[in-house]
């Protein structure tokens, strides 16, 4: 990466349970780096709603899916890597 800290995107829903477990299994992960955590609730953006639906949490990386449903703290841990996070 180029300077910028990195960013995930987290697609939720707001009520959804397993965003709120994969949140707080993501945050041990991120704690004392400079990540940046962009949470959409697609239940805002309607948009969204033919690509995740009911199939959320969904966490990406710029335009790859690190994981679904649950977290990979190997995907995440290999980004961050990469990212120089």
């Amino acid at each position: 990466m180029s300077g910028a800290s990195p960013e995930l995107t987290l697609y939720l829903r707001r009520w959804c349970h397993l965003c709120d477990e994969l949140l707080d299994a993501l945050q041990p992960l991120i704690d004392g780096r400079n990540v940046t955590v962009r949470e959409i609730d697609i239940d805002e953006h309607p948009e969204f709603e033919p690509f995740y639906g009911e199939h959320i949490p969904v966490l990406c990386a710029g335009g790859r899916e690190l994981c679904r449903h649950r977290l990979d703290s190997e995907a995440v841990a290999a980004y961050l890597l990469e990212s120089r996070a």
